[in-house]
């Protein structure tokens, strides 16, 4: 076992405790196939086992390596890569894991060139990915029916339709369930309009995420069709899903050391080894508790805390990073703690973090 203080840093620290109890909420919100978790958000094999053990057996890949290390690993039995991709060699790849795991792999495509690819390689399930209103990959909904054919023709099988409301994760929550039905239009007709073209294992409409996950109500006639979500987030959050009324608490951190205080009477302010290399930016700046964010750079963070004292120099100082994703692919390890402020009892490698 390692004492915080003693861990170098920056390090990504977990505690188990907290990660249960996000578990436990979302397991019961939705629980078995109603949920596909996505290993993008932690890219960690410790992680989606315990995914399993709270029910879930299906999971989202971002890369062919999640799709890969998932299988020969064992961990779960259907694996979807939600993106597309073009490689023959990662596609061929997938499919042998396919083969010599018997794990189920499915890949989401949008044009005739992904539907060829996929047959080419070897694979033989698809979802068909629809555009539900974010700019970036998916078919047109009139498109589905067409592309779908193509892949029955080709000898795949055709499990359902995707779409990802990526968009709205984050509007406000009086919105959010007309903004998300609206999208989910488009998706349910493209699903409805292939149907009678596709085998009876057409039955999945996938969506959502952990901003969404609860909007998707069974007693509505378009968003109680959404028979799977694509959560990832929820197990580890950060602040920028901390900041929407989730209920899900922050499991894991960056945590730094203070390696600088300055006190002059213009202000005062600390610096932590915690900087661009070891977070996730898109999102904007971390957040410290009680403290207000400067600036980061490369390898530093400087910040105030709110009551104008300072921390000591290599005292920790806990880092709440505002995209969980980025940040871990940024990190080789997890380390562990049972709870917040015990020692570290194990080290989960972040395996799936590669391309």
């Amino acid at each position: 076992m390692v004492a915080l203080p003693e861990l170098p840093t920056p390090a990504l620290v977990l505690s188990l405790e907290v990660l249960e109890r996000n578990l436990a909420t979302m397991s019961a919100a939705r629980p078995g196939s109603r949920l596909r978790p996505h290993v993008k958000a932690h890219k960690c094999l410790g992680i989606a086992r315990r995914q399993v053990e709270a029910g879930h057996h299906s999971f989202t890949c971002a890369t062919p390596l999640e799709v890969v290390g998932m299988a020969r690993a064992g961990v779960g039995s259907d694996l979807l890569l939600a993106n597309e991709t073009v490689d023959s060699h990662r596609l061929a790849a997938m499919a042998a894991a396919e083969r010599e795991s018997g794990i189920t792999v499915t890949v989401a495509v949008d044009s005739t060139v992904t539907v060829d690819l996929a047959a080419a390689a070897g694979l033989r399930h698809v979802l068909i990915d629809v555009n539900v209103g974010l700019p970036r990959c998916g078919c047109a909904p009139e498109e589905a029916r067409s592309l779908a054919e193509r892949a029955q023709a080709a000898g795949l099988t055709v499990r359902g339709v995707m779409g990802y409301e990526g968009h709205l994760m984050t509007v406000p929550e009086e919105d959010k369930p007309r903004k998300v039905k609206a999208c989910m239009s488009s998706l349910v007709e493209a699903f409805d309009s292939l149907v009678d073209v596709t085998g009876e294992e057409c039955r999945i409409i996938s969506a959502g995420g952990t901003g969404t996950y609860h909007v998707f109500d069974n007693d509505d006639p378009v968003l109680g069709r959404i028979n799977e979500v694509q959560a990832g987030s929820y197990a580890l959050m950060d602040s920028s899903y901390g900041a929407q009324p989730l209920p899900f608490e922050q499991a894991l951190y960056v945590v730094g050391t203070a390696v600088s205080t300055t006190s002059r009477d213009s202000g005062s302010w600390a610096v932590i080894d915690v900087g661009l290399k070891s977070l996730g930016m898109d999102h904007g700046n971390p957040y410290i508790d009680e403290a207000t964010v400067w600036f980061c750079s490369d390898e530093h963070t400087t910040f105030s805390m709110n009551d104008g004292s300072l921390p000591a120099i290599g005292e920790r100082v806990a880092v709440r990073p505002a995209h969980i994703d980025p940040t871990i692919a940024l990190h080789a390890d997890i380390h562990v703690v049972p709870r917040w402020g015990e020692e570290v009892t194990e080290v989960w490698p972040v395996e799936l973090r590669h391309w």
